[in-house]
């Protein structure tokens, strides 16, 4: 976890208003976990306000930390003075060398093109691409990991950063209908169901960013409670 803020630069511009962080997500069903996270505390996760009408960032980073930092920097400049959520996430393969890695979002554009596309491919297109990678290895399990890190910005700074994992095995064939992503790849031992068949609550649970939202939020909430 990163560096502390310091503890007034947590304070809401309006003291009788709830107290908000931006999303700079526009995946729907990343603001669906982040917020069903949330409900235990009394914050407004909402979506980055014109978010779709902005330049994305620019993720060049060689880690999930770098990157989610890059992009909770670059948001918080469009909302001064408030705090901006990013998170940069993805699946790491163990016979893959930890691939797709940083590029799990655009990992069918780049083994396509063979270059560091910041153009995301579809869900399908990414399964699709990881289920050839392992169709061309010897085996039936391949060990894996989900990563999730969480970067807080205000005003282009950095406040702290939180990660989480989930450990499991890549099907080759897909199980469930529920998640996005790798999610009905992606298969759990301890529950015996891929990320597809969780429900939000389980998932909120046992994944990666879930774990990765929890810290955040015991945090937030700490830092809040030092305010009082």
């Amino acid at each position: 976890m990163g560096v502390p803020a310091p503890l007034n630069s947590l304070a809401p511009s309006t003291m009788s208003q709830m107290p908000k962080i931006y999303l700079a997500t526009s995946n729907a069903g990343k603001i669906r976990e982040f917020r069903e996270a949330a409900k235990a505390l009394s914050i407004a996760l909402d979506p980055l306000p014109g978010m779709a009408d902005l330049q994305p960032a620019i993720e060049n980073g060689v880690s999930f930390e770098e990157n989610a930092r890059i992009k909770a920097e670059y948001y918080s400049r469009f909302v001064p003075g408030e705090i901006v959520l990013a998170e940069d996430s993805g699946l790491a393969v163990d016979a893959l060398g930890g691939a797709p890695g940083v590029y799990s979002a655009r990992y069918a554009a780049i083994l396509q093109s063979g270059v560091a596309s910041h153009e995301n491919s579809n869900d399908a297109a990414n399964n699709q691409a990881l289920v050839n990678q392992l169709n061309q290895l010897h085996g039936k399990n391949f060990a894996g990991r989900y990563v999730c890190v969480i970067a807080l910005a205000r005003d282009a700074q950095t406040l702290a950063t939180f990660t989480g994992e989930a450990h499991g095995e890549l099907l080759i064939s897909p199980r469930g209908d529920q998640g996005f992503g790798y999610d009905p790849y992606f298969y759990f031992p301890a529950l015996g169901k891929t990320f597809a068949e969780l429900s939000l609550e389980q998932k909120r649970e046992h994944s990666h960013r879930g774990k990765a939202i929890r810290h955040m939020l015991d945090w937030y909430s700490r830092q809040t409670k030092q305010r009082a």
